[in-house]
């Protein structure tokens, strides 16, 4: 049986079809090529259309079919992972009501912080595991008082995956792992946080049917089969968050295990068998894809909000044309260090792990004389790979004690001098591995499915590619020193 796997990234959709008996990949489609823009109205909001997402789903499926390598009628189960802390809110009939509110987006976050004071920081922390933040919860209340009108026709509240399904089955499930994400599951209760919901004057009906990540979310309708080539009635799966999701891809199952990422956001995401918080929600506790109400599986979470958007906006406003390949030699023919260069890479919405602030990004040090594009570029990935070691410390604080990350070779990690600095800044050596967000999501439709004895099973088959381990620990640790100067400049 082939198994479906789609990726609602920020950027683009992603789409892989994998085939469940040996675990390869047979096709994958991006759509579109180039990447999405974020909508920002006003400044600290970001929003997307969901009908977009739709729409390039449909066009990244069609895109992969028309590779010819299978038989699109072979797929047999659908997997879904997306960008996380999203607001979709459709009407009755289900149409949207709004563009969605993202996961970047900051509009929230005084309505959080007055909740979390409120509502009493322990009782939050406790039961919540977080701050209510700037998270999906408080970003409906954000529509509740200052958009009544479509507050008052909004009859489903969803997260963007939650989205996808709906269009691809018709039917609106949500799960524990994507309730927490939005703080509004209780984890001392084990359901939806009703604290919250009356904190806010939300109608529980607004949200949809609680069921296992691992379960059927719906089954393909006739139309959209018709339209895409697939065979009505097969079923979606499996819906995790894109985070969530890409740990699942990387085995990060059990307590100690460690992912990262670094696409538009930068990620650290720990899994825990405690439920565990960071007293000041720098770092923030979800659950993890398989958490259950007898086996606590929370994954911790650290985000950066503004990783590789800032090395995005360099390639498309300093690097004169060119591709990420050439921008990643070039800042290689840099020392490290980048010659007294700091870059801050916090310029895409408020920082969870710098107290919720919008610190915006920062170039210091510059010499006019001295420092040339390729000195931008390292600087740029030195900065982030700081960035990573600033939260990582907040995680190690917390009790999350890594020797090992697993992470995929993509995006950011392509890159040798990011894989250099991110390694020797924090000290952890970095396994690398053959492995995206479609494929993960492609898997995990096949756990969902019953095709594999258990998660591990499932990806028996993969093996790391590459091993980095720290060398230049003492060097980078001399960057880092200087990077956090420039950072409490700004603190």
């Amino acid at each position: 049986m082939l198994l479906l796997g789609i990726d609602i990234g920020t950027s683009s959709i992603k789409v892989s079809v994998v085939d469940a008996g040996n675990g390869a990949v047979v096709a994958q489609a991006q759509f579109p090529d180039s990447e999405r823009e974020i909508s920002s109205p006003q400044p600290g909001w970001a929003e997307q259309d969901p009908q977009q997402w739709w729409n390039d789903t449909c066009m990244a499926i069609q895109k992969a079919n028309a590779g010819g390598t299978y038989r699109p009628k072979d797929i047999g189960a659908i997997g879904i992972a997306y960008q996380m802390h999203g607001l979709v809110v459709l009407d009755a009939d289900k149409n949207v009501l709004r563009p969605a509110v993202i996961w970047c987006d900051s509009r929230a976050v005084n309505i959080g912080e007055k909740a979390f004071a409120q509502l009493g920081q322990q009782q939050c922390l406790s039961s919540l595991l977080n701050s209510p933040g700037n998270f999906t919860g408080s970003k409906l209340a954000w529509v509740k008082a200052n958009e009544p009108t479509i507050y008052a026709n909004i009859r489903h509240v969803m997260l963007p995956g939650d989205y996808i399904a709906q269009q691809l089955t018709g039917e609106i499930t949500t799960s524990a792992s994507a309730l927490s994400e939005g703080i509004l599951w209780d984890f001392q209760q084990d359901g939806i946080a009703d604290s919250v919901l009356d904190y806010f004057g939300f109608d529980k009906r607004l949200f949809p049917a609680v069921q296992p990540v691992f379960s059927t979310h719906g089954k393909l309708t006739a139309n959209v089969a018709n339209a895409l080539g697939l065979t009505p009635g097969i079923p979606v799966t499996y819906k995790a968050g894109d985070q969530p999701n890409n740990a699942l891809s990387l085995q990060v199952l059990d307590p100690g295990e460690v992912a990262a990422t670094a696409g538009t956001s930068g990620v650290i995401y720990g899994v825990s068998d405690a439920l565990t918080y960071d007293p000041q929600s720098r770092v923030n506790s979800f659950a993890h894809v398989n958490h259950n109400a007898t086996q606590t599986r929370v994954g911790v979470l650290l985000c950066i909000n503004g990783t590789g958007i800032l090395n995005s906006f360099v390639k498309q406003n300093l690097a004169n044309g060119l591709g990420y390949p050439e921008l990643n030699a070039a800042a290689a023919t840099v020392e490290a260090g980048s010659e007294g260069l700091a870059i801050l890479p916090f310029g895409n919405g408020a920082e969870r792990m710098l107290g919720n602030r919008t610190v915006g990004a920062h170039f210091t040090g510059i010499d006019l004389n001295r420092h040339k594009p390729p000195h931008i570029f390292r600087a740029v990935q030195e900065g982030i790979a700081c960035a990573f070691r600033y939260g990582l410390d907040i995680m190690r604080e917390n009790g999350m004690q890594p020797s090992l990350v697993r992470a995929g070779k993509s995006n950011m990690f392509l890159s040798h001098v990011f894989t250099e600095a991110f390694v020797n800044t924090t000290g952890l050596a970095v396994e690398l591995y053959h492995a995206d967000g479609s494929v993960g999501a492609a898997i995990g439709a096949g756990i969902g499915a019953g095709m594999y004895a258990s998660a591990r099973d499932a990806f028996a088959n993969q093996k790391p590619i590459a091993t980095i381990e720290p060398q230049m620990q003492s060097q980078y640790e001399e960057v880092y020193t200087h990077w956090l100067e420039q950072l409490h400049r700004f603190l």
